[in-house]
């Protein structure tokens, strides 16, 4: 498999053209997955549950508007009390810390942090979600091809999200805002639960690549001794994500399927056809 520098440099020689020609998958027999803005499109919800929270509060504590450039530099990614607390103090705002029990109209950080949840978990349910069918068909291909498959989530919603799209199945590997909080691991852009990840799948993280849309989630596969990182390009853009320590950027994860090994004869194959 190509190392990392050489991808770099790859990439950097085709820039409309992020995949090298020549890139080897053959090496990778784990893919660790973020869920929301990789597998489902619930980081749409998540903008909006946020927006719902911060918007008023930044408006009666008189400081900068909230906006999307907000959730992607502050928020995307991390815990939700950590996002919380990030994007206080970007504002230069600061709240008791409070309790996990506080209730959603306390304005400590771990109220807000659960006002935010109740808006997200309200919308999942009114509303439920679609995975992304170009990253089903990406995860039928890596399955098809061998290789072993876990969720990294910094959410705690996340069985419920997998559920409601329909993956649940799909995943004896999640670890989660749940998991975190059990085991004491500093969440994202920490490379530790990935790295937990690895470990539940039997690999060494050398074996496996990180798929993430995050600033927060490429960082930390750029903080570990994973053998890839795969940047999906939801909104960051793709020299930010390359900068953060992405090797690979695509815009829908099925752009890689002709790489996999035992997919496709060539890179030149169809997408379509995965056998």
């Amino acid at each position: 498999m190509t190392s990392h520098s050489e991808q770099h440099e790859q990439h950097e020689r085709l820039p409309h053209s992020p995949i090298p020609s020549d890139l080897d998958l053959s090496g990778i027999r784990g893919y660790l997955f973020d869920l929301d803005g990789v597998l489902t499109p619930t980081a749409a919800v998540h903008m909006q549950a946020w927006s719902r929270l911060f918007t008023p509060f930044l408006e009666a504590h008189g400081a900068a508007p909230y906006t999307d450039d907000d959730y992607f530099a502050y928020i995307d990614g991390k815990p939700r009390y950590d996002g919380v607390r990030s994007l206080l103090e970007s504002r230069g705002i600061r709240v008791p810390e409070g309790e996990v029990s506080d209730g959603p109209a306390e304005d400590t950080v771990h109220g807000l942090g659960n006002r935010k949840n109740d808006a997200f978990n309200q919308t999942l349910a009114e509303d439920g979600v679609e995975a992304y069918p170009a990253s089903v068909a990406f995860l039928d291909a890596v399955q098809a091809a061998g290789c072993r498959v876990a969720v990294v989530s910094s959410s705690k919603n996340a069985p419920s999200v997998l559920e409601a799209a329909g993956l649940a199945d799909r995943f004896e590997v999640v670890v989660d805002g749940v998991v975190a909080a059990r085991d004491g691991l500093p969440g994202k852009p920490e490379p530790d639960t990935f790295e937990r990840a690895a470990e539940l799948l039997g690999l060494p993280t050398t074996a496996c690549a990180v798929v993430e849309d995050a600033e927060s989630g490429v960082k930390a596969g750029a903080a570990g001794e994973f053998g890839l990182v795969i940047g999906v390009d939801r909104g960051v853009g793709r020299a930010a994500l390359e900068e953060l320590g992405a090797d690979i950027i695509v815009d829908e994860l099925d752009e890689l399927i002709p790489f996999l090994p035992n997919t496709a004869s060539s890179p030149d194959s169809p997408r379509e056809d995965p056998s």
